[in-house]
């Protein structure tokens, strides 16, 4: 009985779940439905009429690589060390202090990007500071406690067996880092990359506060850039009609590529399963 109760508890929770997601994509949906054909083009312009979110999409796009372009290495290698190198009371040091980076509201990692990083990007390359290059940084920051957690977590989960195989004939940590781990929990590692890309998409207020909010494609790492989540959170306290709907429609955009990515977290989760 008791059973019973437990499991049709966690359907129902299971099920109020997943109808306020599609409840929440049916509104934005429907509010955004009638400006969709008006967001294909490339220039963002409420006061002119025209709503196209190709800027605003490539610069969500090019943050986003660009954080993970620092975020994946880094991650993968404090995974590795974490599991493989770090003796036991370091490990214990360090990761709470990645739980404790992963709970940081992102509004204090956009006030160490004004202070810290924008100031360095003017001072050694010019220009206003506030870039594409400093959403990069900033971001790849609020990201690499999840890719690392994750990273450890999948070089864990092989089996114990293999590294002593290779051990015993003869391999360097080095070896078995490249040879054995890196392979065998490629599964875990592309859902970990996969996981640090739909975190770092949604990001908004960080991003918000040192990309310089230009809705225009950059030409360089040092131009201003918006992406979508800044350009929602910029205008929707004022948008009314069709710029509304455009807002509305640009959010399920986002929403769609968040659904897509986690997918493509589900998928590779499945396909290596840590190396097991």
């Amino acid at each position: 009985m008791q059973d019973r109760l437990a499991r049709a508890a966690l359907t129902a929770t299971a099920l109020v779940s997943a109808a306020g997601i599609l409840l929440i994509a049916l509104a934005v949906t429907v509010e955004g439905w009638p400006a969709l054909p008006h967001l294909f083009g490339a220039v963002w312009s409420p006061e002119e009429g025209r709503f196209g979110v190709l800027p605003l999409l490539a610069g969500s796009v090019l943050v986003t690589l660009g954080s993970l372009a620092g975020a994946v290495p880094l991650g993968i290698g404090m995974g590795l060390f974490l599991s493989e190198v770090a003796p036991p009371q370091v490990a214990d040091l360090v990761r709470p202090l990645l739980r404790g980076m992963a709970a940081v509201p992102s509004v204090v990692f956009g006030f160490l990007g004004l202070t810290l990083v924008v100031p360095w990007i003017r001072a050694w390359f010019g220009g206003p500071g506030l870039s594409l290059l400093a959403g990069c940084i900033v971001l790849a920051v609020m990201v690499l406690p999840t890719m690392a957690s994750v990273a450890e977590d999948a070089f864990r989960a092989v089996d114990p067996s293999l590294r002593e195989g290779a051990y015993a004939l003869g391999a360097s940590p080095g070896q078995v880092a490249w040879r054995l781990l890196l392979p065998a929990a490629r599964g875990g590692l592309a859902a970990a990359v996969v996981l640090a890309l739909g975190r770092a998409l949604g990001e908004t207020m960080a991003v918000l506060m040192v990309t310089g909010n230009a809705a225009a494609l950059p030409r360089s790492p040092l131009d201003p850039v918006r992406t979508l989540t800044g350009n929602i959170a910029l205008e929707m306290a004022y948008a009314t009609g069709r710029h509304r709907q455009a807002l509305f429609a640009s959010g399920a955009l986002l929403l769609l590529l968040n659904l897509a990515v986690n997918q493509l977290a589900r998928r590779a989760a499945g396909r290596g399963g840590g190396g097991r």
